[in-house]
C-alpha cells in the first residue's frame, strides 16, 4: 500500500486490510468527556459502530485499540466489542509493530485510524493511515485517507463498512 497524497484508496487497497487498529478517544467518542461531581469519566460512543466491528470481524480482520491514556471506560468498552485493547501506550508505533505481530499481520496490510498528533507515529507503521473527518490539521500531512464521518459519529463504522464491502466484493470477483 503506497501514502502518497490524501485520497480515497481504491477497492484492493481497502480489500487487502487485514487489521484495523485504531485510537479511541476522537476516534470512538466525540473526543469530549463528562466528568461527573464524583471524579468519574463517561464518554459517548457510536452504536453502530459495534455492527461494524462484527462484520468486519466475520471476514477474519484483526481489530485492537491503543490508546495513550489509560481509562476504565476504554476497557469496558473494548470488552464489549470483543475487541484487543492496549493502553497506557508511550510509544504507538511500537504498539502497533507489537500487536502485528501477535496478529501475524504484515503492517503493510494494516489500517491504523486517529485524530490527533500523538498518532502519527502509528500512521508511519502501517500501510493505510487514516484521519477521521474532525481530525486535527497537524495530521493530515500522515494519512491517507480521511474519513467522511466524524469522531465519534460514525467514522469507525464507515471503515468498517468500506473495508467490509472491499472484501466481499474482493471475494466476489474470484
Amino acid at each position: 500500500m503506497s501514502t502518497k497524497g490524501l485520497s480515497q484508496p481504491d477497492q484492493a487497497v481497502w480489500a487487502s486490510v487485514q487489521a484495523l487498529l485504531f485510537d479511541f478517544d476522537g476516534v470512538f467518542t466525540d473526543n469530549a468527556v463528562y466528568t461527573l461531581h464524583d471524579g468519574t469519566e463517561s464518554v459517548r460512543c457510536w452504536r453502530s459502530d459495534g455492527i461494524g466491528l462484527s462484520r468486519v470481524k466475520a471476514l477474519d480482520v484483526k481489530l485492537a485499540v491503543i490508546s495513550t491514556e489509560e481509562n476504565p471506560i476504554v476497557a469496558v468498552r473494548t470488552k464489549k466489542l470483543g475487541i484487543v485493547c492496549r493502553q497506557g501506550v508511550k510509544d504507538k508505533a511500537e504498539a502497533v509493530i507489537r500487536i502485528c505481530g501477535e496478529f501475524a499481520v504484515s503492517p503493510e496490510y494494516t489500517l491504523f485510524v486517529g485524530n490527533d498528533i500523538n498518532d502519527i507515529p502509528a500512521f508511519r507503521a502501517v500501510g493505510l493511515p487514516v484521519a477521521v473527518r474532525d481530525a486535527y490539521p497537524e495530521i493530515l500531512p500522515h494519512v491517507r485517507y480521511r474519513t467522511l464521518k466524524r469522531g465519534g459519529y460514525g467514522a469507525v463504522r464507515e471503515l468498517c463498512d468500506l473495508v467490509f464491502h472491499a472484501k466481499r466484493n474482493a471475494a466476489g470477483a474470484m
